[in-house]
């Protein structure tokens, strides 16, 4: 046997139960991973919640980890029992002290790199490196813009942005989160409560943006296109605040024949190939000092509804793991 936080129904962090499940046993081209650090990201909340769906019910919600090899079904050689691995994929199922997933959509984790780390920057630093590297690649000497820059994929995307040789402009909600994103490489901060586009428009000298990338959702879109240059792209990769709804295309046509991209980790890293290029990827910038992970707090995993009412009261910075 072993343990798990599971959810019978979807509603707040109390729904969260820690119950005592069944060891499972690996398939063919699964792996068995004893965990020992779990991610925790906004899309356990939206799964939580019900915004997004969980194939059903109860479930174990979860999408990232860290952990060792137990066993492997048939048909596996990418990974063996013992080796040290990272994922961050679907299907959910992370908040558990152990579990089988795909062989395939696991990553080894370089020796250098804890467990806490690897838990900690899988699925935001994979984010990152996507967002950055291929949805919109960023080119040294562009100015742009981050949303939430002081939590997890942003302290990421600033260093990483920074790195590339881009001006970043952070936007984060408290003066103690501005000074947090400015030692991570936000060459300007902004607080939520300013004009964001008319500072924008200040700091570029009314050049605006080639792209803001915005996890927050509902409350900051429209911010967001009125800081964008003309053919500028608006990547909306979260609903920190709410889903946002499908706007009037002619509003991208009335403020510069703007693009709006709603991309995702799963279809940036659907091949291996790419999962294995971006997980390098993120693996060489934080080997190399470039990219700090910062795991600024850390719950047992049977208290993951603590964690989930820090996340959401905006109580937390940087990236936090649960610990079997």
């Amino acid at each position: 046997m072993t343990h798990a936080i599971r959810i019978h129904e979807t509603g707040g962090p109390e729904k969260m139960v820690w119950e005592e499940i069944p060891l499972p046993a690996p398939k063919p081209g699964e792996a068995l991973v004893r965990h020992k650090a779990v991610g925790l990201n906004f899309i356990d909340v939206y799964f939580r919640t019900g915004l997004y769906k969980a194939p059903s019910l109860p479930a174990i919600i979860g999408m990232e980890g860290a952990g060792v090899i137990e066993a492997v079904g048939d048909g596996v050689t990418d990974v063996a029992p013992g080796d040290r691995v990272a994922y961050a994929t679907a299907p959910i199922g992370a908040y558990a002290e152990a579990r089988c997933i795909k062989a395939d959509r696991l990553v080894k984790l370089p020796e250098p790199l804890s467990f806490e780390q690897g838990a900690a920057m899988m699925l935001q630093g994979m984010t990152a490196a996507f967002l950055v590297k291929k949805c919109y690649p960023v080119r040294s000497g562009q100015t742009v813009m981050v949303h939430a820059a002081a939590g997890g994929v942003g302290l990421i995307m600033c260093q990483w942005l920074k790195h590339l040789g881009a001006t970043v402009i952070g936007v984060v909600s408290t003066q103690e989160k501005a000074a947090l994103a400015r030692a991570h490489g936000a060459a300007h901060v902004l607080l939520t409560s300013d004009d964001i586009p008319a500072r924008v428009k200040e700091i570029t000298g009314g050049a605006m943006l080639p792209v803001v990338f915005d996890s927050v959702g509902r409350d900051t879109f429209n911010i967001s296109l009125d800081c964008l240059a003309p053919f500028g792209m608006m990547v909306s990769y979260g609903n920190a605040s709410g889903p946002v709804a499908i706007p009037d295309l002619g509003i991208l046509a009335a403020k510069g024949s703007l693009y709006v991209t709603r991309p995702t980790l799963a279809t940036y890293t659907a091949k291996r190939e790419d999962l294995v290029a971006h997980a390098n990827d993120l693996f060489e910038v934080v080997s190399s000092g470039a990219v700090q992970i910062r795991v600024n707090q850390t719950f047992p995993l049977r208290n993951a509804a603590d964690a989930h009412r820090a996340l959401e009261a905006r109580q937390t910075t940087g990236s936090t793991v649960l610990l079997p």
